[in-house]
């Protein structure tokens, strides 16, 4: 009971906003792959290098999760960046919900890039 007590006050967040997931089960399973491979992030070479492994990575996760084809948004972002206006919005154009609506993965086929 007094486990309960103490939890309530979460369980009513949880229930009063339908968009919640009662477990962290999803974002568990996305971060397996990276905790699997973070040893042989302990071999880069630079701490810069680890630092850019890992904004990839997370660009990559980022992508998957909002339905992204992956491989055709990195191509977009790399294609991209180069005439990117950086005085205007930073990176901000390059976020995946700008990305073209073609790279958008269906059940039925994967989106040519």
């Amino acid at each position: 009971m007094h486990y309960l007590k103490e939890q309530w006050p979460y369980l009513l967040r949880y229930l009063e906003d339908g968009r919640l997931e009662l477990s962290n089960n999803r974002a568990e399973r996305r971060i397996k792959s990276f905790v699997i491979g973070r040893k042989n992030f302990l071999f880069a070479n630079i701490p810069l290098g680890a630092q850019v492994s890992t904004v990839i990575y997370s660009m990559i996760e980022t992508a998957r999760e909002t339905g992204l084809d992956h491989f055709c948004y990195l191509t977009w972002v790399l294609e991209t960046t180069p005439t990117l206006n950086r005085t205007v919005g930073g990176a901000m154009p390059l976020l995946p919900a700008n990305a073209p609506e073609s790279y958008q993965l269906h059940n039925f086929y994967a989106p040519q890039c």
